[in-house]
């Protein structure tokens, strides 16, 4: 495959397990970390349009298959991550994480953005999905989005237009989200600290955020939580290989040391096959699946 010029960094067959929070799954044929907007859009307009595109960002909410990913695999660094506050909106950079979000706006005496600081992902990952946590989700504050579409052109996407449902964007195919505004409240920057404290104590004692993971497993089912379907079938600590399903809180799936991607994406089919069972609710799929089966 032959590649445009850039000034940004391009590594052919670039492990991604250690880009993902599950430290799992192959390899990436080509990943790409532009230096700035324009060279992603110069990049991507002279690449071959056959040629399938990827965003990566932290890596949560994500199990990459162990036959890796073809094409290119996008990831949008430092460059991306800035942030800027003006009065009651905030600019963001789609690189930033969640948690240096919140933490500006708290700075800024901006409210109404607390949950993010519960949002283990970028700002980029976050609207694609329409990322929610402790009541809020990310159509809750957004006004709009900056988008490089797979021809390299870009557009702003305001929020009437995103086609937001519960962890789904109607984004366009190939699509990748460059930097988003939000607005908020007026707040007092004390009581939005005390609120992200509280957020990020609850998150402490309630998930397993020090081992391998990949976030919520599964979609809440309208008027149920999905880890006590999980629990009632029976599945807590139910274990395939080194994958298991968390002790702590059994709507997250934990990779014990050596597990698969393969391991993990089967422990998560069989508790969806276990509550079905039980309960008759098919849980969905939140973590998202990409890439070749080995």
């Amino acid at each position: 495959m032959t590649l445009p010029a850039t000034r940004g960094k391009l590594t052919e067959n670039a492990p991604l397990a250690p880009l993902v929070w599950f430290k799992s799954g192959g390899s990436a044929q080509w990943l790409f970390e532009p230096k700035d907007i324009d060279d992603l859009q110069k990049f991507l307009r002279d690449l071959d349009p056959a040629t399938p595109v990827w965003p990566l960002g932290l890596g949560s909410n994500l199990i990459i298959r162990d036959g890796g990913i073809r094409g290119v695999v996008i990831r949008l660094g430092k460059p991306f991550a800035a942030i800027e506050a003006d009065g009651l909106m905030m600019r963001c950079g789609a690189g930033a994480p969640g948690i240096s979000a919140a933490s500006k706006a708290r700075d800024h005496g901006i409210a109404g953005m607390e949950f993010l600081r519960g949002i283990p992902g970028t700002v980029g990952g976050a609207v694609r999905m329409n990322a929610g946590a402790y009541g809020r989700e990310v159509c809750d504050i957004l006004e709009s989005a900056d988008v490089i579409l797979r021809n390299g052109d870009r557009v702003t996407i305001a929020l009437a237009d995103m086609g937001f449902t519960y962890r789904h964007s109607a984004l366009p195919e190939g699509a990748i989200v460059v930097s988003a505004t939000f607005v908020g409240q007026s707040g007092d920057p004390k009581i939005i600290g005390a609120e992200m404290k509280r957020i990020a104590e609850e998150r402490e004692a309630s998930q397993p955020l020090r081992t391998k993971t990949g976030g919520s497993t599964y979609k809440n089912p309208e008027g149920q939580k999905a880890w006590q379907l999980v629990d009632a079938a029976g599945c807590r600590g139910l274990q395939i290989g080194q994958a298991q399903v968390s002790e702590k809180h059994c709507n997250f799936l934990i990779n014990l040391g050596g597990a698969t991607s393969a391991d993990i994406e089967a422990l998560g089919d069989e508790v969806r096959k276990r509550v079905k069972t039980h309960s008759g609710v098919e849980l969905q799929w939140e973590i998202q699946r990409v890439g070749d089966v080995a």
